[in-house]
């Protein structure tokens, strides 16, 4: 049986108006949130409100990463995170800025480093952790975890693409409801996160079942996919520190490991590692400074001194704090209000 005319007509018609108001739907949504800027990334918008509501590092580093107040930025995950920004400041008087983004590996890193210098192309520093993560044989450096790569991303369509997120309206409302405030509250603009207060939530870190815990001895082998001989974040690093400025100061830091848990000598896996570190030492070479906190030193020994097998508390922080520091006073570093000798 054949269909009215009249009725197929009147459903040609629906369809066509239900793809119409779809796509007006979408590019008004897409104008709003391009209009708002909801993560500050300084591209056209209506609300002239700096920074950010409190947030956590992922988008936030999108603003903080562009903020003309800072000079340096110091990048990684946890396990450069304690390092406080403003005591760098004190101690060089540089301005820098903490990246860094818990849970993120080098291909992530890299991106927030190169998002940082796109926005400061005079930059007087850069502080770069390089961890074991940055020892993956893996030459796509995966994300372990979500990372919105968008939202630092150069190019508008990748951009505007990353727009169309419902997580996006979201904020894009909150944002709007924020900066119609008179004193809104701010993320922080240096970017400086304590996560001391996180790990003292889950009880008394210093209880002996706690220490034994953190205290588990390394395996023999490599992890898998972290053995080389290639380290391709190696080649991606000394790209990066190619296109830096000659006059930029460049420090490779090795966070801390607490002793127990490092690689055991005459090991397969003690010897990947130091082959991972080499290649990054040589990616940096010879303009970068390297601090190595991953061998053996006194403090590594001191389970106190750390949460867990990768995450220290203040007091080594402090002390990694200033061998950056010196480092950067050795590479000739220093801003306008450093400390006189």
């Amino acid at each position: 049986m054949r269909a009215d005319p009249a009725t197929e007509a009147a459903w040609r018609l629906f369809s066509i108006r239900l793809v119409v108001a779809a796509a007006l739907l979408m590019v008004g949504v897409l104008t709003l949130a391009l209009a708002v800027d909801p993560y500050d990334t300084g591209r056209p918008r209506l609300l002239a409100r700096d920074g950010v509501r409190p947030q956590g590092p992922r988008t936030a580093a999108a603003s903080r990463g562009r903020d003309p107040a800072f000079t340096a930025a110091i990048i990684g995950n946890s396990h450069i995170q304690l390092v406080a920004p403003a005591n760098l400041r004190a101690a060089t008087g540089i301005p820098f800025v903490q990246l860094s983004v818990p849970g993120t590996g080098p291909g992530e890193q890299l991106l927030v480093a190169d998002y940082f210098l796109r926005h400061h192309p005079r930059a007087q520093a850069l502080v770069i952790a390089a961890d074991s993560f940055w020892c993956t044989g893996d030459p796509a450096l995966p994300p372990t975890q979500p990372f919105p790569t968008w939202l630092l991303a150069e190019d508008w369509a990748t951009y505007l693409r990353g727009l169309l997120r419902l997580r996006v309206m979201d904020e894009t409302v909150n944002r709007i409801g924020w900066a119609m405030q008179a004193t809104p509250r701010r993320a922080t603009p240096d970017g400086y996160w304590d996560y001391e207060p996180n790990y003292l939530t889950l009880g008394d870190p210093d209880m002996p079942e706690r220490i034994a815990a953190r205290s588990r001895p390394a395996p023999g082998d490599p992890d898998p996919g972290q053995g080389g001989p290639d380290f391709p974040a190696a080649a991606r690093l000394r790209a990066l520190v190619e296109r830096l400025p000659s006059d930029t100061a460049l420090v490779l830091v090795f966070p801390p490991v607490f002793a127990p848990t490092q690689a055991r000598p005459g090991t397969p896996r003690a010897a990947a590692a130091r082959a991972c570190r080499a290649a990054l030492t040589a990616a940096v070479a010879p303009r970068g400074r390297v601090v190595d906190w991953s061998g053996d030193r006194p403090e590594l020994h001191e389970p106190r001194l750390f949460f867990d097998a990768s995450h220290y508390r203040k007091p080594l922080a402090r002390l990694l704090e200033a061998e950056i520091a010196a480092a950067l006073r050795d590479a000739g570093a220093g801003g306008a209000d450093a400390p006189r000798p």
